[in-house]
Order: C-alpha cells, then sequence, then structure tokens
C-alpha cells in the first residue's frame, strides 16, 4: 500500500490538531498557574515505540524533545503485553526523564483493532512533588532523594480503573495535593482526548494507511533537515563557556567545552568534554543533554517546521556517562534548567563561524525563575507563588535581540500575570518592566532584560535560582556582552545584593526584592549601529542618554 501525498498531508495535519486540542484541554482544567498561566508543558502524539509523530503549537522544546524517553521506559519496565487499554502511566523518575521532579509526564496507550499504535503524552509542571523543598528546585539538597517523589512509569490507572494505593501515596507525600493531583487529573483528560481525535483518524484511514502516512512524513522531514545540514561547511567547530557555580562551592566555575562535527548531511554534538557531574543541583540526566542538543539542531537546521521524529535522525550525540549532562544517581539535578541554556549558547558560538548568517549572540542563559511562599493569613492556607522572569535574547544578523523574552529552551513559556499574583498570595508588586541598558551594544543591540519589584504583605521565603552572572551573555562579530542576572534586596536601610541561588530566605513585610534579569549580547560592532535606531531606543526607554553617548558616539557625531 501507499499513500498518496495528500492524505499524507490530512494526516500530518489532523495529528497536529490533535495535539493543539489536547493542549486547550490541558490548559483548561488544571489547577496551577504554571500550566494555565505560564504554559510549563508539552503535549505530543508518539508511536507504539515512543518515537515523536506530532506536537502541540507552543510547546516547550526541551520538555518535547527528550518526551519520548518516558514512553520507552513504560515500554521496558512493562513490556508491550502488560499494557491494555484505559491504562495511565506517570512518570518522572530522573535517570528516565533527566529533569528536575516537579516535571511529571502522564502517558497513556491508543489501541486500534486490538493492535497499539500510539501513545499520546503530555509533561507538565506541578508546584510541589515533596522532598526538602517548596517550588523550585532547592540549592541546598545534597541527592536526588531530598528532591522528592521519584516515580518510574507507574501505572496509576489499570484498564480504566485508579490505582488507589498509588494516589494515596503521591497524595500523603506532597505539600498541595488538591493542586497537584488536580493537575494529574488534567493531564489525564488532555491524554484522553488525543485517544479520541486519532480513534477518528484510524476509522477514517485505517490503522496500515495511518502509520504509513506518518513514515512518510518523517522521511519529507528527514530529508529537509539534512539539506539543511549539507549547506554547513564540512569541519570540526569548537566553543568553550562555564557555568557560575554549582549552587554549594560558589568559588569554582563549570566549564562547558563542546565540539560539533559536520560531515555530509549529518551532525554530531560531542559533549565529552563538559565538565563531570558537580555536588550541587544543577545537574541534569542524560535525556536532559540530549534535549539540550536536539533543540539547537532543530534550531539550526528547521526551525519553521513542525517537531517530529525526522527532525532528528541527521543528529547524532556524544554524551559519556557521569557528565554534568548525564549524571547518575544519587546527583541532585533541581537546577536542570540553569543548565541547559548556556549549553546551547555554546553549541551556536561554536557554529557562529559556519553560519555567521544564522547564529545570534548569546542569550539570558538561564531558565530561572523564583518562587515565594508561605502561609496566608486571609485564607489560613498555605501557598506557593512560581513565576518565570523572561529576559533578553542575542543580537541577530539582520536584527535586534527580542526584549523580555524567555530562554530558547522555553519556547512560548509566559510569566504569571502580576494581577493574579497579587490577587492569590501576599504580595505587592511596584514594577515590571524592560531593564534599560541591559542588552549588549552592536550593529543589532542585545535585547533588553527584565526588573520586577515585589514586597511581601506578610512574611513569606524566597527561593532564587539563577545563572551567568560571572559568565555574561557575550556578543558576536564584535558586539559587546549584556549586562548580568541579579537580585538585590532592601531592608534596614540597606541596599544588599543576593547571590545567584540560594533557598529558602526569610523576607518580611516592608522589605523589597529586586530581580534584574540579563540582556542579550550584541551582534557586530557598535560603531555600524544606525543613528536613527540608537535615537529610537533612547526615545522608548531602551537606552540612557549616557549609554547611547558611550556605546554609540557615531549616532550624536552623524547629527553634529
Amino acid at each position: 500500500m501507499s499513500v498518496d501525498p495528500i492524505t499524507v498531508e490530512i494526516i500530518r495535519c489532523a495529528l497536529k490538531a490533535a495535539a493543539n486540542e489536547m493542549s486547550a484541554v490541558l490548559k483548561k482544567t488544571a489547577y496551577n498557574m504554571m500550566i494555565y498561566e505560564v504554559q510549563d508543558y508539552c503535549v505530543a502524539v508518539l508511536d507504539h515505540e515512543g518515537r515523536t509523530m506530532s506536537q502541540n503549537e507552543g510547546a516547550l522544546p526541551i520538555f518535547l524533545a527528550d518526551l519520548g524517553v518516558a514512553v520507552q521506559d513504560g515500554i521496558e519496565v512493562y513490556g508491550k503485553e502488560d499494557i491494555h487499554p484505559g491504562d495511565v502511566f506517570l512518570v518522572n523518575h530522573p535517570e528516565i526523564c533527566g529533569q528536575h521532579l516537579n516535571n511529571m509526564a502522564v502517558y497513556t496507550p491508543f489501541f486500534w483493532e486490538g493492535e497499539l499504535v500510539s501513545f499520546l503524552a503530555v509533561r507538565a509542571h506541578w508546584i510541589d512533588v515533596g522532598g526538602g523543598s517548596t517550588g523550585f528546585g532547592s540549592s541546598n539538597t545534597r541527592d536526588v532523594y531530598e528532591e522528592g517523589l521519584q516515580v518510574r512509569s507507574v501505572k496509576i490507572y489499570k484498564r480504566g480503573k485508579p490505582n488507589t494505593e498509588v494516589l494515596r501515596l503521591i497524595e500523603d507525600n506532597i505539600r498541595f495535593p488538591e493542586s497537584s493531583l488536580g493537575d494529574l487529573r488534567a493531564q489525564i483528560a488532555c491524554c484522553r482526548t488525543g485517544e479520541e481525535r486519532l480513534e477518528q483518524i484510524c476509522r477514517k484511514y485505517g490503522g496500515a494507511r495511518f502509520q504509513e502516512a506518518v513514515q512518510a512524513i518523517w522521511a519529507q522531514t528527514d530529508k529537509l533537515v539534512r539539506e539543511s545540514v549539507r549547506a554547513i561547511p564540512d569541519g570540526v567547530y569548537e566553543a568553550a563557556s562555564f557555568l557560575d557555580d554549582d549552587g554549594r562551592v560558589m568559588n569554582k566555575t563549570i566549564p562547558l567545552k563542546i565540539k560539533v562535527v559536520v560531515r555530509g548531511d549529518e551532525l554530531t554534538i560531542d559533549y565529552s568534554e563538559v565538565a563531570d557531574q558537580v555536588p550541587g543541583f544543577i545537574n541534569c540526566g542524560e535525556s536532559g543533554g540530549m534535549a539540550a542538543a536536539r533543540v539547537a539542531f532543530k534550531a539550526l537546521t528547521s526551525p519553521q517546521r513542525e517537531v517530529n521524529e525526522g527532525s532528528f535522525l541527521a543528529l547524532k550525540v556524544i554524551l559519556p556517562p557521569g557528565k554534568l549532562l548525564s549524571a547518575r544517581r544519587p546527583a541532585p539535578i533541581g537546577g536542570w534548567s540553569l543548565s541547559l541554556p548556556t549549553v546551547l549558547d555554546t553549541i551556536f558560538c561554536a557554529l557562529a563561524p559556519a553560519l555567521p548568517e544564522r547564529v545570534p549572540a548569546a542569550h539570558k542563559g538561564d531558565m530561572g525563575g523564583y518562587a515565594i511562599f508561605g502561609m496566608n493569613s486571609k485564607t489560613g492556607r498555605r501557598y506557593v507563588c512560581q513565576n518565570i522572569i523572561g529576559g533578553g535574547w542575542g543580537g541577530r544578523p539582520f536584527e535586534d535581540g527580542v526584549s523580555s523574552a524567555v530562554s530558547m529552551c522555553q519556547g512560548d513559556v509566559k510569566n504569571t500575570p502580576i494581577e493574579l499574583q497579587e490577587l492569590y498570595y501576599p504580595l505587592l508588586y511596584e514594577c515590571h518592566a524592560f531593564r534599560a541598558d541591559s542588552g549588549g551594544a552592536g550593529k543589532f543591540r542585545g535585547g533588553n532584560g527584565v526588573e520586577v519589584r515585589v514586597k511581601p504583605l506578610e512574611n513569606c521565603f524566597l527561593s532564587r535560582n539563577t545563572d551567568r552572572i560571572k559568565c555574561p551573555p557575550w556578543g558576536l562579530l564584535g558586539g559587546a556582552a549584556a549586562m548580568v542576572n541579579e537580585t538585590r534586596i532592601e531592608r534596614g536601610g540597606k541596599d544588599e545584593q543576593l547571590p545567584g541561588k540560594f533557598s529558602q530566605m526569610q523576607i518580611h513585610p516592608g522589605e523589597t526584592v529586586t530581580f534584574f534579569t540579563a540582556g542579550g549580547g550584541g551582534y557586530g560592532a557598535p560603531g555600524e549601529r544606525q543613528a536613527a535606531a540608537v535615537a529610537r531606543d533612547v526615545e522608548l526607554g531602551y537606552l540612557s542618554q549616557e549609554n547611547a553617548r558611550k556605546n554609540y558616539p557615531q549616532a550624536y557625531l552623524a547629527k553634529v
């Protein structure tokens, strides 16, 4: 049987529509704002081997790039003979998923005419999974066992019936069971929606025709990707950077040396010289390192096309075990998100000589956020406020970097609206604005970071995870580095700078915490920037008069 191109395209679009509908169901039914506002999740339709067929638009790249490994683990644990209609699996195990334990993956099988055809999967951020920290990962943890519940492809529903013992175990070990178990139900509803849509596709085209069309979609994508790789000059490209620290040993940087090899229509990312796993919490599991490679590869080869398994067939990854990006238990991984954006920037930097027309300068360089938590006296209940703060992206070969954007690893993730934070939590926000002058100077300047200033109305605790303070977002081709991340607190009449990573710091009413995020590096020599662009930046408040004169003197000479 040969599927005609029109049918292939219809099925491709139907799969994409199914994933988007799954995403809509999740957003409408989730309990915590990290899902329905921030959109800290991804949705995927996978084949019977855990290979990606489609994803929702706006999905987190770093989530989806390795979501299939969760399904593949379930197949390994149970065998296909012990996977049945109505089963629901839950997994966040660090050696499988490679991410902090808050990122819970749920997946369900889909059968057609008695045959396992596909899986529906969703990974979403739960606000709590127990352990020694509230909210995001804690820099105080010494091993992964302190970070919360570890779940390896456990059946929480068996043949459509809830596994009440497992659900009770989860409920008894997390701080906010109503929220997290509500999100679990939303994830299940999301997967069930996908099952319904796949049933419609298979009823119309048949299971064999459907699977043949998927193979054709992968082949098409692979062909286009390989054409893009062939356009890159063959060679060995290298770059090095570093992370500030591991959150425990604060005076020791963590080296990242990455090699990229291009041969014909294949590209290899070699992590062999990346630092070994560290005592602190910034490690990630092997699939996390693989995901970073996939995100960088996708951005360089086919950024405008949807993601499926064919997107990565031309990519090879060398990642020895026991590295920062392939840590083994019991290494803590709660701050996994701090490392990967700098990994992406370093891969791009390595390829900048080969692709000067496509590679941007470095961006804000982490997926860090903050968590504020305590007891709300008005409700008498515990709360945790989690938020992601954007920063600047690097200048590009053809335009300025984007301001107030999240990391490239995070896709279309949003911040939590200030209005909702003040409505639900005892917090007052005094400022949420662009951070002027934070983008690096260049022919195309880097995007600006953000300034967020918050006052607690009651006693509470604050955790903050960030990086790229000692290693600022760098410029390319003469562009300047950007301003770095910074956190400050005003208390007792003093203005104090806080470290980049800290957990459970008590703050009180009358004190003010300000978060400053990094900008993006500049691209090209600042002397080549047009005077009109400089004037516009000053007018809009992106650039102060002082820094305009300092970084772009030619703009003022042009006025004389």
